[in-house]
């Protein structure tokens, strides 16, 4: 995937007024597949803001976040990038069914490939990374990480994530807690 490192390049720019900066998804014109780039910079929410930070002790304001990647009807492939964050510290990080609003629960519940029918779902059998998309990371020293999800799967087109969430922990397993990644620190508008 050798259009990652010009995304990133991308993510390192900040905007003259401090707003978020992002870019939509676009299409490759690669058959049914396209792919997938949006980048930002957390700030706290206004309308029309593409990376909202909900916690700014946790997910600072001017921290930043891009994701990256290629999906077509059998496959997903998705790399998140931070910097920003604070400095070796454990996130939780997945894409959510809807977009990034105002109050944190706006994203909506993790999108699923097979949709839990018990809501909200913390049953592994749904709860998974296969079944969902999953990026959790560290931060290094400098409040930067990255994170790789694939799946074998893509989006339907009438149902479709439309954004990334960074958690404050990495995502649970067990049954009961399965998918829980504790408070939604940040928000990133992606077009998938």
């Amino acid at each position: 995937m050798r259009f990652l490192p010009v995304v990133f390049s991308a993510l390192l720019l900040t905007s003259t007024t401090g707003a978020a900066v992002a870019a939509p998804a676009q299409s490759a014109g690669h058959g049914h597949g396209h792919h997938i780039h949006a980048h930002g910079t957390f700030a706290p929410y206004t309308p029309g803001a593409n990376a909202v930070t909900h916690d700014p002790k946790l997910a600072p304001a001017g921290s930043k976040a891009a994701v990256s990647g290629y999906t077509n009807a059998h496959r997903t492939k998705l790399k998140l990038y931070v910097k920003g964050l604070l400095p070796n510290r454990e996130y939780g990080s997945h894409a959510h069914s809807k977009p990034c609003g105002a109050a944190a629960a706006d994203s909506g519940p993790h999108y699923q490939n097979v949709v839990d029918p018990v809501q909200p779902s913390v049953d592994p059998k749904y709860a998974n990374p296969q079944n969902e998309i999953w990026l959790d990371f560290t931060t290094d020293a400098n409040g930067a990480a990255s994170a790789v999800s694939t799946v074998d799967w893509g989006f339907a087109a009438e149902r479709r994530a439309h954004s990334v969430v960074i958690h404050e922990m990495h995502t649970h397993t067990e049954p009961g807690h399965a998918g829980m990644a504790g408070a939604r620190l940040a928000c990133l508008n992606v077009g998938f």
